[in-house]
């Protein structure tokens, strides 16, 4: 198709603002799905997307419209996924802002429009749920003015729900977003298309979803991925309608698909450039970068059984996410294991689920920490992502934690209290602003005070009215200690945590009141301690059960009863030296449930 008749374009927004139903509406206008085969969040294909109502994988479809080639892309609104976001902007030139007309402009919708900004897109605003009694579109409609800079009667009033709307949306598309732009060459370009995800299907291979910028991608050419200098075959080209309908080629312009030969997507990662390989481009597309993970969480079977299951399972689902990095782990009282990498807390909760789902596996997982980077006294550079693996103390010469960036959209009345959590998960404010009646936030804090539990303390203090959005900024040095937890003085690996050393007496104790109220009592004490190195700073212990070995005697006769006893004393204590203690699940995910 000619180039001035397609239009690219992906609607962003914060969670749960109507994106994805918005998309259902348009796929039902420009008669893309029929009504038969419609269903809500059609885009959202995974149970996972469906059952938690957000979207976590991309999903491209193209329409058409009064003439025109409309392709979407249907993006994430969490924080943890803003990878993906910023993948699907660079495949488009037109951004669709979607803003809740009961809950206004949230932290997501700020990331969202400045990366949008950055790849200087069109921005077509959109007040969306404006049906509902609660909606307040006059605020809304302000608050998006102050934001964008954009006249009032340019935002387009609409209900996903009901449909209003919807056809003024698509209107906008066609006669103010900008058509793709055309490659500045007189003869025939060279092949450069841009990978915006990628996923691995077991019947056909990896699946990659393009942008051709310029060139001609014919089926059964062979390619290759600049980045990953890997080389593989164009078996199939098409577009999704949301199905994938083949095609002989895609051109400049163009949003489809390869179906290819390559057998994970490591080969073919996301933000690379593909080429051809007999004629390749001199230059990759600019912006191409490693997404790495800065989350990390051991995941151990309950029984040792199902080691090759979990790692079996981890592979399949690493084929599909790039951004999935996993390690052999053994420890000693959980046994053979799995060190996972990921985006954030949600993007570890849906592996976890999809796990046990999918592969019905039985899992343990510990609590979640970040990366730090050492040097030694030596001068060696190391990069650790558990507590387990730092060196003794005495070879550190320093150690880097992560700082995050991050922002609070808040009601104004509020603001103290959430400043005050800041400074306790040793944060600080870098700047306050104001849209409207709320109050925006910018903070800097470590990476790992914000892993636990700072989103429930947020949305607590903030009767759920806060939202919250977060980038990795730096690495920091920082006086940080190895803190181990011993349980009847056998030190726990997978219990230690690394943490500042002004937080460690109150953390010490915290987690070991913690373990005593989930670890079962025994027939003898047990011991529960928290310790930097050789020194303990706190401990709490689980008494013993008392069995009463004097019930049978009925006479008063003391020295028998001493006898029995002392009897009872010493076979404790001998269950004490060789007893092994059963530490439950929970024992491990202490951190997460702080008070």
């Amino acid at each position: 198709m000619n180039p001035d008749k397609i239009r690219n374009f992906c609607i962003i927004a914060h969670i749960d603002h109507g994106k994805s139903t918005i998309a259902d509406r348009m796929m039902e206008l420009t008669g893309t799905v029929s009504k038969r085969e419609m269903k809500s969040q059609l885009l959202d294909s995974m149970e996972l997307e469906r059952e938690k109502g957000i979207t976590i994988k991309l999903a491209p479809v193209q329409m058409h419209w009064q003439g025109y080639e409309l392709n979407l892309i249907d993006t994430p609104g969490h924080v943890d996924f803003s990878y993906e976001v910023s993948r699907s902007l660079q495949a488009v030139e037109t951004a669709v802002l979607v803003v809740d007309a009961t809950q206004g402009i949230q932290a997501q919708t700020l990331a969202n429009v400045y990366l949008a900004l950055e790849q200087d897109l069109y921005i077509i605003p959109v007040i969306n749920k404006v049906d509902l009694p609660a909606a307040d579109i006059e605020k809304v409609t302000a608050q998006i003015v102050n934001l964008l800079g954009c006249p009032a009667e340019e935002i387009i009033l609409a209900s996903g729900k009901t449909g209003q709307g919807v056809t003024d949306i698509l209107n906008a598309i066609i006669k103010k977003a900008p058509a793709p732009r055309a490659s500045n060459t007189n003869s025939a370009p060279e092949l450069r298309a841009l990978i915006f995800d990628s996923y691995f299907d077991d019947y056909r291979g990896v699946v990659l979803y393009v942008r051709i910028f310029e060139g001609k991608l014919v089926k059964g050419d062979e390619i290759r991925m600049m980045a990953a200098e890997a080389n593989g075959l164009a078996l199939e080209v098409g577009v999704l309608t949301p199905k994938m309908t083949p095609k002989d080629y895609l051109e400049e312009g163009a949003i489809g698909y390869i179906v290819t030969n390559l057998k994970t997507t490591r080969e073919a990662k996301v933000g690379d450039t593909i080429t051809l390989a007999k004629t390749p481009a001199k230059q990759p597309l600019p912006g191409y970068k490693n997404v790495l993970p800065f989350v990390y969480a051991g995941f151990f079977p309950v029984s040792n059984d199902q080691y090759d299951d979990l790692k079996e399972a981890v592979e399949k689902l690493a084929m599909s996410d790039s951004a999935l990095v996993y390690e052999p782990e053994n420890s000693p009282v959980l046994g053979f294991g799995l060190r996972i990498g990921f985006l954030g807390l949600l993007h570890m909760d849906i592996i976890k689920e999809r796990l046990e789902r999918e592969f019905n596996l039985d899992l343990i997982i510990t609590n979640p920490s970040t990366n730090y980077e050492v040097t030694t006294t030596s001068g060696e550079e190391l990069n650790i992502r558990s507590a387990a693996d730092l060196p003794d103390q005495s070879t550190i010469l320093e150690i880097r934690e992560p700082w995050v960036k991050g922002e609070i959209i808040l009601p104004q009345n509020m603001i103290g209290g959430v400043l005050n959590l800041i400074n306790e998960k040793r944060g600080h404010q870098t700047n306050l602003s104001y849209i409207e009646d709320r109050a925006v936030i910018d903070f800097e804090a470590p990476m790992a005070n914000l892993l636990t539990d700072f989103y429930d303390q947020l949305k607590s203090i903030t009767s759920g009215y806060a939202s919250f959005n977060y980038e990795l900024c730096d690495y920091r040095p920082e006086d940080l200690v190895r803190l181990d937890f011993l349980v009847a003085g056998n030190r726990m690996d997978a219990l230690s945590i690394i943490c500042h050393r002004s937080e460690a007496d109150a953390l010490g104790r915290e987690i070991t009141k913690k373990l005593k109220e989930v670890i079962p009592r025994q027939n003898y004490e047990v011991a529960l301690q928290a310790a930097i190195g050789a020194k303990i700073i706190a401990r709490e212990t689980i008494g013993a059960y008392r069995k009463d070995v004097t019930v049978k005697i009925h006479t008063g006769d003391r020295d028998r009863k001493a006898k029995l006893l002392e009897k009872q004393k010493r076979g404790k204590a001998r269950m004490k030296r060789f007893g092994k203690i059963d530490i439950p699940s929970e024992a491990f995910t202490v951190m997460l449930k702080r008070d």
